[in-house]
């Protein structure tokens, strides 16, 4: 279809888990209240987490936005919301624990958007969230739970630079920013009802390799920990954010900080920025 190539010539954003694994029926949202939420008290700002309003954020700045999720049918709401705003936007599914599907995903996305400018590495899972109180020691962890882990936090971060860093080196720009949490900066016991982070501190560490090989080609690598709980209709609807709604994060603010980095601190290749619950722009 049409609508789904980028037929103006537009810049190219790609957000890898555009959307949210709390959005109305997401695995968490599921995992957590029993059920699918209507997410009707939510925004379209932040029905879908801190990808979907990144990619609403390219969107509206003139960018041909990809959506990278692993079925198709979990981004049609936010493809359609970015339509209705009058941006252009396609949907590429993508399974991060395949090399293949990888490979096929960008061959695809070079062939209807054209080079990635802008490529955000957002993906998240839950692998260890799902085990039962009194499992939270690391014996407990089944290999198979820790590679899946280890495939999206680890491998598929350092596949997808392989996929889009060499036609940013060639030419002398692009952006590539993970988007990661509190955990990749120090080692935590983990609680019921959490996911497997420990890998996550390879992503933060492979950014900081990135930005060493490659500021000097012109491409801007930063890692933005998120610390907090990100507004969404899975967390909205958790009892610790309906006790403090002062601390959940607001991903439309959170995209601004996105938006910042790649248009305005272009003289600064930043390692790291984190943003917090009480913060709007990056802080270093």
């Amino acid at each position: 279809m049409s609508e789904s190539r980028n037929t103006a010539g537009k810049p190219v954003c790609v957000v890898i888990g555009a959307t949210s694994k709390w959005q109305p029926d997401g695995r968490n949202t599921r995992l957590a209240h029993g059920q699918n939420l209507t997410g009707d008290n939510v925004t379209l700002g932040a029905r879908w987490g801190v990808g979907g309003a990144i990619a609403q954020k390219f969107a509206r700045e003139g960018f041909f936005t990809v959506l990278t999720t692993r079925t198709a049918a979990n981004a049609d709401g936010l493809a359609k919301t970015i339509r209705d705003q009058g941006g252009a936007c396609a949907v590429v599914e993508l399974d991060l624990s395949s090399q293949v599907s990888i490979a096929a995903a960008f061959a695809s996305i070079r062939k209807d958007a054209g080079d990635p400018d802008v490529v955000v590495y957002n993906a998240g899972y839950l692998e260890g969230r799902d085990l039962p109180a009194g499992q939270e020691l690391l014996e407990y962890i089944p290999v198979e739970m820790f590679d899946v882990a280890h495939h999206i936090a680890s491998r598929g971060p350092f596949l997808v630079a392989k996929e889009v860093l060499p036609a940013m080196r060639r030419k002398g720009a692009g952006s590539f920013f993970f988007s990661n949490n509190s955990k990749s900066l120090r080692g935590k016991k983990r609680y019921t009802g959490e996911s497997l982070y420990y890998p996550r501190v390879m992503m933060r560490t492979l950014s900081q390799v990135l930005t060493e090989e490659y500021s000097e080609h012109g491409v801007h690598v930063a890692n933005i920990v998120i610390d907090g709980t990100i507004d969404s209709p899975g967390t909205r609807a958790l009892p610790k954010i309906q006790n403090r709604p002062d601390l959940i994060m607001n991903p439309e603010k959170i995209a601004e900080g996105f938006w910042y980095l790649h248009t305005q601190d272009r003289s600064c290749w930043t390692h790291e920025l984190q943003l917090t619950p009480f913060s709007t722009m990056p802080s270093y």
